[in-house]
């Protein structure tokens, strides 16, 4: 586990406060369930996912106010990169659960953020996510066990600080077109934006 996290907003919450918000809410939990039953591997559930449930919990609001629009499923298949097999997933997960499921396999996901080199695991492929803040993923491990990832820690997260990445940091327009694209300031009124 990360070391201790230095708090700008005083909401003194932590990894495990993360998961217990998580492990709470049963809706998540089901979603949770049934990725797990798909037996993928290397597969997390990341960003509004995650994200907004703590922003949420962050501005005191309940889920339905600001709701999660899709669940971000990603896995780590290098023997079938085919689209082909990720809309095949979705489709599977949605007659276990009615949701808008978008699973993607990062052992392809080099080729669409071109990168030369494949990422190693879906946590590296999170890694580079475009906001530290989206970085962020949750799995169920077959004991029951929640597991949570975050390369770049949850300080931002959990300070409401919205950057980019370290490899969007020379590409601020995309981050930018981001920020203005999904409207979080209107959703959550506290964030603090910082390009840095």
């Amino acid at each position: 586990m990360p070391g201790p996290v230095k708090f700008l907003s005083g909401n003194k919450m932590d990894e495990l406060k993360i998961l217990k918000l998580i492990e709470d809410d049963s809706w998540m939990m089901s979603v949770l369930r049934a990725a797990e039953s798909m037996e993928l591997p290397d597969w997390m559930i990341g960003a509004g996912f995650v994200r907004n449930k703590v922003w949420n919990h962050l501005h005191g609001y309940k889920n339905s106010e600001v709701p999660t629009a899709d669940i971000d499923l990603i896995y780590f298949n290098p023997s079938d990169i085919s689209e082909e097999k990720e809309k095949e997933l979705d489709r599977l997960l949605k007659k276990k659960m009615d949701a808008n499921w978008s699973a993607k396999n990062q052992a392809r996901m080099h080729i669409k953020h071109d990168k030369e080199a494949p990422y190693k695991n879906s946590e590296e492929a999170l890694s580079e996510w475009v906001e530290t803040c989206t970085c962020v993923a949750v799995r169920l491990e077959k004991d029951s066990a929640l597991k949570l990832f975050a390369p770049h820690g949850i300080a931002d997260l959990v300070n409401l600080v919205v950057r980019p990445v370290p490899a969007f940091m020379d590409n601020p327009e995309r981050f930018w077109a981001r920020i203005k694209n999904k409207e979080w300031e209107k959703k959550w009124p506290k964030l603090i934006i910082k390009t840095k």
